[in-house]
């Protein structure tokens, strides 16, 4: 039986992770590396490359992560009392999402939590990534495509309230998902993305998932990436 294992994430101490830009050129080559089907190493790329490539593979999700037809549904949790009624609303939407988008919203919002606990060093806190990361992952039909940033306040609102209240909303085993964080501090904008510790008995079936529900169909995104391959290099799931 295969057995999946995320084994790196970004390093948390990253200054400006996921808003900095990165170089245009190695992150072309390292979709083309990505679209490829090769394996790729990642230990030697800059994490704001790789953070820029996972941005642009979220926002050519086609249908979004979070689903557009939900998408009304998502911006009116803001609109919600409080917080409590915010964090049932959150979590019966994500009862309606299919499992893949689940799986992996988990890991990323446990990658962003873990982004916004350094954020003394890194200066991300959950605002400043939600500006960041809420017009790639919530998106109507076609705001995403057209880029448009319609609603983009309330978008930032969601997303950050999810960062802040990631525990509530999808469990507090979300912060073991991704193995032990790097503690070494490097905020240099070169800064690679090192192996951390494998997870213990936590096998992640996303590229299973990924071919056997398919988000939408398998044509490549607008910026000629394919989602599935491009998502699990990425991610760096591996094969034991």
């Amino acid at each position: 039986m295969l057995k999946k294992q995320i084994q790196i994430y970004f390093r948390p101490f990253t200054e400006g992770i996921f808003r900095k830009s990165a170089n245009m050129k190695s992150c072309r080559i390292l979709k083309e590396k990505l679209n490829s089907g090769d394996k790729v190493n990642l230990d030697g790329e800059s994490v704001l490359v790789v953070a820029s490539v996972l941005k642009d593979f979220l926002r050519n999700i086609p249908g979004s992560i979070f689903s557009s037809d939900l998408y009304d549904k998502w911006l009116a949790v803001a609109d919600q009392g409080n917080e409590e009624e915010k964090v049932t609303v959150a979590q019966r939407l994500l009862d309606q999402l299919p499992r893949v988008n689940v799986v992996l919203l988990q890991y990323l919002f446990g990658v962003l939590y873990n982004i916004e606990q350094h954020s003394s060093s890194n200066q991300m806190t959950a605002y400043n990534l939600s500006v960041c990361i809420a017009p790639s992952i919530l998106c109507s039909s076609n705001s995403c495509s057209s880029g448009l940033e319609s609603n983009f306040i309330k978008k930032v609102s969601l997303v950050q309230f999810l960062i802040e209240n990631c525990l509530k909303i999808f469990g507090e085993d979300i912060t073991s998902l991704l193995g032990e964080s790097s503690t070494s501090c490097d905020n240099s904008e070169n800064a690679a993305v090192t192996a951390q510790q494998p997870l213990e008995s936590k096998p992640v079936t996303v590229i299973m998932i990924y071919k056997k529900a398919q988000l939408q169909d398998n044509t490549k995104t607008s910026s000629g990436m394919d989602p599935h391959s491009h998502l699990s290099t990425v991610l760096k799931v591996t094969e034991d």
